[in-house]
């Protein structure tokens, strides 16, 4: 992924997120919805907006390496 210099709000994730829930991992919608309900860095909401851009369109590979991450994001649940 490349690096972005905007910072990307809430509802730009949550956005996001919905345009790509039918590409993710069963359950991980519902998961990374309440993640985002909790109050979090920049750093934070601009990491998930990138894994989650381009997620369709994204190789098996790059699926997997992305859903590591958000493991290991969401274990802070």
């Amino acid at each position: 992924m490349s690096e972005c210099n905007v910072d990307h709000s809430v509802e730009d994730v949550k956005g996001k997120l919905h345009q790509q829930k039918q590409h993710l991992p069963e359950g991980m919608t519902e998961r990374l919805l309440q993640f985002m309900e909790q109050d979090h860095t920049q750093e934070i909401l601009n990491e998930i907006f990138h894994l989650l851009k381009k997620y369709d369109l994204a190789d098996e590979k790059e699926k997997t390496a992305r859903n590591k991450r958000f493991q290991i994001l969401l274990a802070n649940l």
